[in-house]
């Protein structure tokens, strides 16, 4: 029987408990879903009552435009949260101590603070609209996020490539640009999508704010009376979209780095093999 270095190779009787733990995990799932299903039908979720809103023209202009509240947030943020972060990352990389203390605190309180107390403070305290409230808070604190991300992947990157950079004259904006920042974003991109789906998924917060995105949109349907109080059918049909955006996010982080493997921005360049007989400047008169 063949081996790794990390493990043996399960053999005949190891395969089989494997397939036999396997077929139990697979039973006890399909009855852990059969028995929710079980308990929506027997406590009328599936009624045409509870399901009768979705057919009416009202209630699915009511969904769009609260879908489209939600993407309007979350595209705002999204670039908002980006720019403050690079900024941010950039002060905490500053060589100047000031710069470098004040974003350093800027980011920490940031970080500490709980999104929806910055919202509510903004919508309350400073009687801002409930779009912009929602926009400065998911600003705010993702943007503080992003900075200690920008700021681990440039670190992260070899210290010689910097030294080497410099050791050509480079000024230390041109290192930060065409040296550093493209070698860090494969490591950054990961982490960026993910941030980004925490801010998607945030911007439901908006409701406690009046604002109406998608989530608002939905208990105002689930609170209603007449069609019996359809909160679970307005749960599943509002979860699998906001699940296949977070997804879709995933997708394209995945397509832009498979993307960067396969177009990579620095190709090896052909050089001439060297022809005897080549001599360098004044070699000609030590010859004669």
């Amino acid at each position: 029987m063949t081996t790794t270095a990390l493990y043996d190779i399960p053999g005949p009787r190891t395969r089989a408990r494997h397939r036999l733990y396997g077929f139990g995990a697979t039973v006890v799932i399909i009855a852990l879903v059969v028995w929710i299903v079980y308990l929506l039908f027997d406590t009328g979720q599936f009624t045409a009552v509870k399901w009768s809103p979705f057919l009416y023209t009202g209630i699915q202009e009511l969904l769009l435009t609260g879908l489209g509240n939600t993407l309007r947030a979350f595209g705002l943020a999204a670039v908002l949260s980006l720019a403050l972060g690079a900024v941010l990352a950039t002060g905490r990389l500053s060589e100047h101590r000031i710069v470098r203390w004040v974003c350093t605190l800027v980011v920490e309180f940031f970080r500490a603070m709980p999104l929806l107390v910055m919202i509510f403070f903004i919508y309350v305290a400073l009687q801002v609209a409930p779009l912009p409230a929602l926009v400065a808070g998911l600003t705010l604190y993702n943007g503080s996020v992003l900075a200690e991300v920008f700021r681990s992947g440039i670190n992260a990157v070899e210290r010689g490539q910097r030294e080497a950079a410099y050791a050509l004259g480079m000024r230390k904006t041109q290192v930060m640009t065409h040296v550093l920042v493209p070698q860090a974003v494969r490591a950054m991109l990961p982490a960026i999508i993910s941030q980004l789906v925490v801010a998607l998924k945030d911007t439901s917060l908006g409701y406690l704010i009046t604002y109406e995105e998608f989530l608002h949109a939905g208990k105002l349907i689930a609170s209603n009376l007449d069609y019996g109080l359809p909160f679970i059918p307005v749960v599943m049909i509002i979860s699998p979209i906001y699940i296949g955006m977070c997804m879709l996010l995933s997708y394209l982080a995945n397509w832009v780095s498979r993307r960067q493997q396969r177009n990579p921005k620095v190709e090896a360049v052909e050089v001439a093999a060297a022809e005897p007989g080549t001599l360098l400047p004044g070699d000609h008169q030590r010859h004669v």
